[in-house]
C-alpha cells in the first residue's frame, strides 16, 4: 500500500473512532436525561405547594393552630384521599367547621378535623392546609387528605349537588398528587372499620360508582385543560 493510501486509511480509522466516541457520549447523555426525567416524574408533589393553587370554589376558613384539631404537623407526602360523612344530618359545612375550631380549648378532649368539608349546597371549606395533617383518618392521618361531607338525612347519601362537588374536588386532588381513584380513594371505613361514610359502606355498589365517576371526572378535567 502506498504512503498516501496508508494516510487515507489512518484518517478514516480516526474519523470512525471519533464517530463511535460521539455515539457513546450521546447515549450516555440520553441515559442521564432519561434518569433525571424519571426522578422528576416520580417525585411526590409537595402538598404545601399544591395548597397555593386551590380551585376557585374552595373557601379557606382555616382552623386556629391548636393541639386538638390543627396541630400544625407537616404532611410531607400524600398517598391517598379519605372520604367521610359528618354524621350530623342536615348540618352545614360552616357548622361543622366551627365545631372543629371549638375543640381548640380542649374542654371536650376530642381530636377531630378535616382538610375540607363539602356542604349541602356544594360549597367547600378548607379547614387545614394541605401541607399539614388533619385529625380525621386515624392511622392514615400522616399520608392522606381528608374530606368530610355533609348529608341531608340519617341515611348518609350525599345530595346530588354535594356528590358532584365531592367528585370534582377528589378528581382535582387525584390529579395534583398523581393518585388512582380505584386504589387511592378510600373510605374512613377502609382504615378503621368505622361505618363512615355510612351510605357508601352499606351500599358498596354506590361506592364503586362514586370512584368510577371520579375517574371520569379526572379524564374530563385533563381534556378541558388540553383544549383550553
Amino acid at each position: 500500500m502506498s504512503q498516501r493510501r496508508r494516510k487515507r486509511a489512518a484518517g478514516a480509522d480516526g474519523t470512525l473512532r471519533v464517530l463511535r466516541l460521539c455515539a457513546v457520549l450521546a447515549l450516555l447523555t440520553a441515559a442521564v436525561l432519561a434518569a433525571a426525567a424519571l426522578r422528576l416524574l416520580s417525585r411526590s408533589p409537595d402538598p404545601a405547594e399544591v395548597d397555593k393553587n386551590l380551585p376557585d370554589y374552595v373557601t379557606r376558613e382555616l382552623l386556629e393552630v391548636n393541639e386538638w384539631s390543627r396541630p400544625g404537623a407537616a404532611l410531607k407526602k400524600v398517598r391517598g384521599i379519605v372520604l367521610h360523612y359528618v354524621g350530623n344530618p342536615g348540618t352545614t359545612a360552616q357548622a361543622n367547621r366551627n365545631y372543629f375550631n371549638s375543640l381548640a380549648d380542649g374542654s371536650l378532649e376530642t381530636y377531630a378535623s378535616s382538610h375540607f368539608i363539602v356542604g349541602l349546597e356544594g360549597e367547600v371549606l378548607q379547614c387545614v392546609p394541605l401541607g399539614e395533617i388533619a385529625y380525621a383518618s386515624n392511622d392514615r392521618n400522616a399520608d392522606t387528605i381528608s374530606i368530610e361531607v355533609c348529608h341531608p338525612d340519617a341515611g348518609g347519601a350525599y345530595s346530588p349537588v354535594t356528590y358532584d362537588r365531592v367528585v370534582e374536588l377528589t378528581a382535582w386532588l387525584c390529579r395534583q398528587f398523581r393518585l388512582d381513584p380505584e386504589e387511592d380513594v378510600i373510605r374512613h371505613y377502609d382504615v378503621t372499620g368505622k361505618r363512615c361514610p355510612l351510605y357508601y359502606v352499606e351500599n358498596p355498589e354506590a361506592w364503586d360508582a362514586l370512584r368510577a365517576d371520579i375517574a371520569e371526572e379526572i379524564a374530563a378535567q385533563e381534556a378541558a385543560e388540553r383544549d383550553g
